[in-house]
């Protein structure tokens, strides 16, 4: 039980949140305050990195449940060290390449997508005759990684 820590709104100066906010990610199992005397929230100053944690990976698109697993394998029972945080963000870089990856391809491909998808609108006929893409499953298969080059591959498999 902490005696000693910051309160919620020092925390909520210190991160930009709002003390509400910091009331939700700690009911997500985000962070665990421990309590004063009054029974008042009493925060650790690394929860001002977790908490940036949480913003900077929830703008990247992370789940609260994703974060929420991140941050579980952070050391407890101590201020997490700077080799601990290189370690989780290391997690993070295939992920975040393959998004790259997938932006980069949406983008150099946009003008044969936008308003399609490779979903058989009559555009498509350009990209997609017969509708070719359905046969490898349903959704925008072009931007989910298959390429029309593979679809005589795809005609082989898939009767």
């Amino acid at each position: 039980m902490h005696t000693k820590g910051l309160p919620i709104s020092a925390l909520s100066r210190r991160t930009g949140l709002a003390p509400s906010a910091i009331r939700y990610y700690e009911d997500q199992g985000l962070v665990t305050p421990g309590r004063g005397p009054g029974g008042q929230r009493q925060f650790e100053r690394a929860d001002i990195r977790r908490l940036s944690f949480v913003m900077i990976a929830q703008q990247l698109g992370y789940s609260i449940a994703e974060i929420r697993e991140q941050l579980a394998s952070l050391p407890s029972g101590r201020t997490p060290t700077a080799s601990d945080w290189r370690r989780m963000s290391e997690r993070y870089r295939a992920s975040l390449d393959q998004r790259i990856a997938t932006l980069e391809k949406l983008r150099d491909h946009l003008d044969g997508c936008i308003g399609c998808g490779c979903l058989s609108l009559e555009r498509c006929r350009l990209y997609n005759p017969e509708d070719r893409a359905a046969r490898r499953g349903s959704g925008p298969r072009y931007l989910m990684g298959d390429s029309p080059e593979n679809e005589e591959k795809a005609r082989q498999v898939i009767p």
